[in-house]
């Protein structure tokens, strides 16, 4: 709970070359405190609010996507920070103040961190850590206490392995209105009795058939906050599964919300991410002709789209991450570090699934003998033996 007797944190000058916020008792760094709006010094436990703006919404605020295209927002929307760029998977990486050694979180590959300059367009809002560590690796220890065929050892390293890394991952976010015209045809489904011969003898069967007829319209959708990932730094079945996300939580982004965490910069374009929103659209769309045409089954021609008022915003969210090596492999498990939801990679335990081959062969040949004997004994029951 946020104490409002605590002192609002003052924020440091932040350039291209730091972001630091000393505590104002030692001087020694800040860390944000997950399902807070605090941070606390790691040195005395001193504990500041962080100086949220009065008006929230502007952490919902989109930026016009034409306008940012065409270089006509000036700079107000980008910021330049130092970034470790990964020479494994080419993660982009932000990490806390006074990092000098560390692994990637994304694939364990040790390194020293070396500082590059990333320009690029700065986050509109963020959702904090709610959850802690602690709380992250219980959620996936628990998760992955249900991989029976998992190594032994996996389960040690999440019992005892190094603290999982809290890093905010990029998303864009886009807003559009769109107008569909389409062609088509609407299938009528109806019935017809016909005369079969099945072995040998006279009958009558309903046949479905369809009657086509031609059919065109218009369809309106205005899309809100269509959620693109624009890391690759992470399998997208395993994040998009992290979802649902509440970005009704979002707040407005204060550097103070990543002190003590590492943050990723987006490797996906504001285009790429676009492209990937319209196809989100584009199924939507497809889904509102089809129930626009009506009728029991759809054909769809032509669709011709006019998307108009795109918007975008750049957004953080949480995620607890951990990289276990097994066998010169790297696998990645990821806490949603807003909800609690684990995904991952697993390694198999070859052990194991051959302990259980064996276990079901001993399974089914102990039954097949039991009905063998129940069998043989109700065969020769009632003769002389």
């Amino acid at each position: 709970m946020t104490d409002s007797s605590v002192p609002p944190v003052r924020r440091a000058a932040r350039d291209a070359a730091d972001a630091r916020f000393p505590c104002e008792q030692c001087g020694a760094q800040l860390v944000f405190t997950p399902g807070t709006t605090q941070v606390t010094c790691t040195h005395c436990g001193h504990v500041q609010l962080i100086d949220i703006e009065a008006d929230p919404d502007t952490a919902h605020v989109e930026h016009d996507f034409d306008a940012v295209l065409r270089g006509l927002s000036g700079d107000a929307q980008y910021e330049e920070t130092k970034v470790m760029t990964c020479q494994s998977c080419g993660a982009q990486t932000e990490f806390p103040e006074g990092t000098q050694a560390a692994a990637c979180p994304f694939c364990d590959t040790p390194f020293v961190t070396s500082t590059g300059i990333h320009r690029h367009i700065k986050p509109a809002g963020v959702v904090p850590f709610q959850l802690d560590e602690r709380t992250a690796r219980t959620a996936m220890t628990t998760w992955l206490g249900r991989l029976w065929f998992a190594p032994n050892g996996l389960r040690e390293y999440a019992r005892k392995g190094r603290a999982l890394t809290g890093i905010y991952v990029p998303y864009w976010t886009f807003d559009a209105d769109t107008k569909s015209a389409y062609t088509g045809q609407r299938g009528d489904a109806y019935y017809v009795t016909v005369r079969v011969t099945v072995n040998g003898k006279s009958q009558t069967r309903q046949v479905r058939k369809i009657s086509w007829s031609r059919a065109s319209g218009r369809v309106a959708r205005f899309f809100d906050d269509i959620l693109v990932l624009a890391s690759k730094s992470l399998p997208k079945r395993y994040t998009d599964a992290l979802e649902p996300w509440d970005l009704a939580a979002l707040t407005t982004y204060q550097a103070q919300f990543l002190s003590g965490f590492a943050a990723e910069g987006y490797q996906v374009e504001l285009p790429d991410g676009f492209t990937e929103a319209q196809a989100v659209m584009a199924r939507q769309i497809e889904r509102d002709i089809r129930v626009d045409i009506g009728g029991d089954e759809q054909r769809i021609s032509s669709v011709d789209t006019d998307t108009r008022d795109i918007r975008f915003k750049h957004v953080l969210l949480p995620v607890w991450m951990a990289a276990y090596k097994y066998r010169d492999k790297t696998y990645r498990f990821v806490v949603n570090g807003q909800s609690g939801k684990v995904q991952g990679e697993r390694p198999w335990s070859a052990w194991k699934i051959a302990f259980a081959v064996v276990l079901g062969l001993i399974v089914a040949g102990a039954i097949g003998y039991v009905a063998y004997l129940s069998n043989d004994g109700s065969a020769t029951a009632g003769f002389p033996k």
